[in-house]
């Protein structure tokens, strides 16, 4: 029985959500330096999409050149900036509420745009930031006195940075023309290796066979085949339909965090995640915007 293009599409989105949301699991399980984590994942992303672009023709000739060439190296500078904070940030943060506070990246991504672009800001849409931005001080439990725990605080921060650096990325490869988005992840995975390489901590390196099993998984699965599941995703779903099923990847990482790590979050974090993913979902499906009504 033939899949139609969009239940293809479903599946694809669901499988690339899914390696997303298990993404927090191999990165603490590998147990590592974040400067080497990430590096050894764009080794191997590097080899997986190396092989895959070469096998489907994409590399020659070279696609990029000039202002594509600029702009999706930036991009990929981005990038690997936003993987080594959001990496960090589970260390600090639980999982479950670093993934959340990142999904804060739609957001980002409308303001940059408007900042840096001149884009068109839809002004009512301010009211899911402000819906989100309530939502994010449930998660972070903020109180006059300060965070219980100060550690935590910085795993949020490095969250939200990241986010920031994942929206730029978005809108630095949004300029890059009529190139395959196989092809630009492979750029960016070889740009994390040229400005990683000096920085790696060679005295922890991975020794275990486990490590270099996380690794491989991060870079060929959580990278190569999750980056080619996601990009045929978008080509064959509507919008709104992406929007939703983005739901499933922070879902998941809520879910492994509390089946292997047992973190349970409280009932006010449990709302704020609920008022970013609502808002994140709703400015991702152009959903209308909250309205008050009058008495």
């Amino acid at each position: 029985m033939n899949l139609s293009r969009r239940q293809t599409g479903i599946a694809e989105m669901v499988l690339a959500m899914g390696l997303s949301g298990t993404l927090g699991f191999f990165v603490v399980e590998a147990d590592l330096p974040v400067w080497n984590i990430v590096f050894f994942r764009c080794v191997f992303a590097l080899f997986g999409l190396g092989l895959y672009c070469w096998w489907r023709g994409f590399l020659s000739p070279w696609p990029l050149r000039g202002r594509n060439l600029l702009f999706a190296s930036l991009a990929g500078v981005a990038l690997v900036a936003n993987w080594l904070l959001l990496f960090g940030s589970y260390r600090y943060a639980s999982i479950s509420l670093a993934t959340t506070v990142y999904h804060t990246q739609p957001f980002f991504l409308l303001l940059l745009a408007r900042v840096l672009f001149a884009e068109t800001f839809d002004l009512k849409k301010l009211p899911w930031y402000l819906f989100a931005f309530t939502g994010l001080l449930l998660i972070i439990e903020f109180r006059w006195s300060g965070l219980a725990d100060s550690e935590q605080l910085l795993g949020f921060l490095m969250a939200l940075g990241a986010a920031v650096l994942y929206a730029l990325t978005t809108l630095l490869t949004r300029r890059v023309a009529d190139v395959r988005p196989e092809v630009i992840a492979l750029l960016h995975v070889f740009i994390g290796v040229l400005l990683l390489w000096p920085v790696l901590n060679t005295a922890e390196l991975p020794v275990l066979a486990e490590q270099w099993g996380y690794l491989a998984v991060l870079g060929l699965v959580h990278t190569c085949m999750m980056y080619i599941f996601l990009y045929s995703a978008y080509q064959k779903l509507p919008v709104a339909l992406i929007a939703i099923l983005a739901f499933l990847y922070p879902a998941i990482a809520i879910m492994v965090d509390y089946l292997v790590y047992d973190q349970l979050l409280s009932v006010s974090q449990w709302l704020g995640v609920t008022a970013i993913l609502l808002s994140a979902a709703a400015m991702n499906a152009n959903w209308p915007s909250l309205k008050w009504r009058q008495v």
